[in-house]
């Protein structure tokens, strides 16, 4: 069963809930740092799995600038992820998620199974990040409402297909998991829409999302933009995802130019100062 009564939450998380819309109105975007505690990553490869490694990394982003640390235990990437059960999850996550919180920083939780959401919130995580947007499981929505968390709405596809039009199908998409929140009573100040470059999408699509941003602006949420040493950013310009750094930051000004409000990344320092000299920049327009 999906724990649904909130235990005794860390303050970091509690006011989180509340102070949500005001931390998202500032003049750029807030920083997510990537923190994936999985062996197959596709952009780290295994190097935070160690509890040690894990928490070295998170004490460094948030030295760096990280507004929230988003943590996952299992790999979404589009190719090749091992499905894992909800006790392995759990387990990797069990040696270092309160620790993270006890560092102050806001923790999110990047897991598509309601009974690890439920259980990190009661550990203290104070957002969810459900890569598949409240469509994945039934349960995800009516915990979170009952959790009264903010939640990150991701668009996501089974498959690619390359002659649709992308951008009708994440409005659609978008449509649909608005619908499930609003029946399921989740405050619409806490919801965050998430485009999700390259999860079912060519790498035309991706570039294309990138730049037809502004057309999400028609929901009046806020949108977060996860560019980070994706695929797409190779197809330009041929790398490794280590060495995509570059591409990942021109996708990631170009995104908050068109109105992302979190960016989430694997390279909090150099994406920190990218944003703010980008928008002292944009304020003497």
């Amino acid at each position: 069963m999906i724990a649904t009564s909130p235990g005794t939450v860390p303050a970091a998380a509690s006011a989180d809930h509340r102070n949500w819309p005001e931390r998202l109105s500032r003049p750029y975007p807030l920083v997510m740092g990537v923190l994936n505690i999985t062996p197959d990553s596709f952009s780290d490869g295994g190097r935070f799995f160690a509890p040690g490694d894990a928490l070295a990394q998170a004490r460094r982003m948030i030295t760096e600038g990280a507004d929230i640390i988003d943590i996952g235990a299992e790999s979404t990437r589009p190719y090749g992820a091992q499905p894992i059960s909800a006790d392995e999850e759990m387990r990797r996550l069990r040696p270092i998620l309160s620790q993270v919180v006890s560092f102050g920083t806001p923790v999110s939780i990047d897991s598509m199974k309601p009974e690890v959401v439920a259980w990190a919130l009661d550990t203290g995580a104070a957002i969810a990040n459900d890569v598949w947007g409240l469509q994945g499981d039934p349960d995800m929505a009516k915990l979170i409402a009952e959790r009264h968390c903010p939640v990150v709405i991701m668009h996501n596809r089974d498959g690619v297909e390359p002659g649709i039009d992308i951008m009708m199908d994440i409005v659609e998409f978008f449509s649909r998991s608005l619908e499930i929140a609003a029946k399921a009573g989740i405050s619409r100040e806490h919801i965050a829409l998430d485009p999700g470059i390259g999860f079912g999408k060519t790498q035309e699509q991706s570039i294309t999302v990138l730049a037809r941003l502004g057309q999400l602006k028609t929901f009046g949420l806020p949108f977060l933009v996860g560019a980070s040493r994706k695929r797409f950013i190779a197809t330009v310009s041929p790398s490794e995802p280590d060495q995509r750094i570059g591409g990942s930051i021109a996708a990631h000004l170009i995104a908050a130019k068109a109105g992302a409000k979190i960016i989430r990344t694997h390279d909090v320092s150099e994406t920190v100062q990218a944003l703010r000299v980008a928008s002292a920049i944009w304020d003497r327009e």
